[in-house]
């Protein structure tokens, strides 16, 4: 009767059961093909040398975030914002959050002035959203060309997308909600 020729699974498992025999994890027992008298790779992990990998980041904690309440107030709109042609009423987002968003209603004083309103700029911002509460926005933004905004409509404009206003009504209101709370304008020469 014809010897059959060992398997690899065969040679393994024989190499195992001489280790377990002689105390040595199996692991550690160089393995051979005994077809080819070669070494035959072992299946088990083997502990890598660190390569110098950076830490990884630890993650902050945000501060805690408290509750906002706004209510309507007329003298609440402030001319202390970004623009001179514009009301600002903050509602308290920023304060509560640790500066992580901030939400305000602009009010843009009429009647528009295209020369002081249409500058292109950008916010360099992680997120912005605008909602029309109240009359009527004429916007240009890159990729996107003239819209005309009206109440009840939204938008988002992506992070240092070049924007610019053409004109508005003279009662428009605009809810405009950004992160972070701090930010930096960039007004362009065209």
């Amino acid at each position: 009767m014809a010897r059959k020729k060992p398997t690899r699974k065969s040679a393994s498992r024989a190499a195992s059961r001489t280790a377990s025999r002689k105390k040595i994890p199996a692991r550690k027992v160089a393995k051979v093909s005994k077809v080819s008298k070669a070494p035959v790779r072992s299946s088990a992990r083997k502990k890598l040398a660190s390569k110098g990998r950076a830490p990884t980041p630890v993650k902050r904690a945000r501060p805690r975030q408290r509750i906002a309440i706004s209510h309507y107030r007329n003298e609440d709109f402030k001319a202390d914002g970004l623009r001179a042609y514009a009301h600002y009423r903050d509602l308290g987002i920023a304060e509560a959050t640790s500066g992580l968003a901030r939400a305000h209603v602009i009010r843009l004083i009429g009647p528009c002035n295209p020369a002081e309103v249409s500058k292109l700029h950008y916010h360099d911002v992680e997120f912005q959203m605008v909602y029309v509460l109240k009359g009527w926005v004429k916007t240009y933004m890159e990729g996107q060309g003239e819209t005309l905004m009206q109440q009840g409509s939204a938008w988002t404009q992506p992070p240092r997308i070049r924007h610019l206003i053409l004109d508005y009504s003279d009662d428009v209101e605009l809810l405009e909600v950004i992160l972070p709370a701090e930010f930096k304008t960039v007004e362009l020469t065209a």
